[in-house]
């Protein structure tokens, strides 16, 4: 019998794509579309909401944002995802292509291309401030990509395994750590609250180390508290993965978060990337703070 809910539309998915200017973009944008996306590169953002309130095809959209638009800046587009997470028709993630400038610098003397900060004194500076600008798009993407020893046709692989809605695609687990002060990570799809452990950041010894070090691990690893928690986060994943596995999720993410996202939240996510890719699962990790650089002077 057919209910109600199932004459319910499916959310439009919106694959927002940026990053530095040579780290890919017009790649992924032709991959996507290779995929069936209907894909707009280099969109300028005022045309973004203006364009969503037209039907169009029915399939997934990839629109390309980046500095070569004069309306494009880091605030506006995190300003986009907001009110784009807020709307129930759209299924919106950001895709960040990443890039080491040497490797960026490389490209363009290859291609000779103009870079985007063109009044910058040397294109190596250009790039770096083209980076530097783009770090907190960098925090908010839903998915990373860095392209620096990746071929055009390793991205498309990589392009392909996140997001074709064509290929049968591998379950990925993302772990993340985030500092609760900037607030929790938009993607996360679990978020575990690791703020009662011992804090490093009162030992003198261990406050400028993350929670990466063995030194800084075996500090919260101590606190009697962390073992039962650590347990329980397992006992949880057991069940979880494969449940998102078999309702076809690509992709499943896990946020623990602390004061600072500098320590404790760091080293959860350390200790729970090694184990879970120890049982089979493919995983990757991502520490928000220490992606922006935070200041030593955050309590983590």
């Amino acid at each position: 019998m057919m209910t109600a809910t199932d004459n319910t539309p499916h959310p439009r998915h919106v694959v927002l794509v940026t990053g530095p200017s040579g780290a890919g973009l017009s790649t992924a944008s032709n991959t996507l579309e290779d995929a069936g996306f209907e894909a707009i590169d280099n969109l300028p953002l005022r045309l973004v909401l203006p364009l969503l309130e037209h039907p169009g095809p029915n399939r997934p959209l990839a629109l390309g944002l980046d500095m070569r638009n004069r309306d494009f800046g880091p605030q506006s587009l995190l300003d986009l995802m907001k009110t784009l997470a807020a709307r129930t028709d759209i299924n919106a993630q950001l895709l960040y292509l990443d890039c080491r400038t040497d490797v960026i610098l490389q490209r363009y003397s290859a291609t000779r291309r103009r870079h985007p900060i063109a009044d910058a004194p040397t294109l190596a500076a250009g790039i770096a401030a083209e980076i530097e600008q783009l770090r907190p798009v960098r925090a908010r993407a839903d998915i990373l990509i860095d392209t620096s020893d990746l071929n055009p046709h390793e991205l498309r692989a990589e392009i392909d395994r996140w997001l074709s809605p064509q290929a049968q695609r591998h379950f990925t687990v993302q772990i993340q750590s985030f500092s609760y002060k900037r607030g929790l990570p938009h993607s996360a799809d679990m978020v575990f609250d690791c703020r009662f452990l011992k804090n490093p950041h009162w030992e003198v010894e261990l406050r400028t180390h993350d929670g990466r070090t063995r030194i800084v691990q075996d500090f919260v690893a101590s606190d009697p508290s962390f073992s039962p928690f650590y347990e329980k986060v397992l006992d949880l994943m057991s069940l979880d993965l494969p449940a998102a596995k078999d309702e076809g999720k690509s992709y499943f993410t896990i946020a623990f978060g602390c004061s600072g996202g500098k320590h404790r939240s760091v080293t959860l996510a350390e200790r729970l990337t090694q184990t879970l890719a120890e049982q089979g699962w493919q995983v990757s990790s991502r520490h928000r703070e220490l992606d922006l650089g935070q200041s030593k002077e955050t309590h983590a």
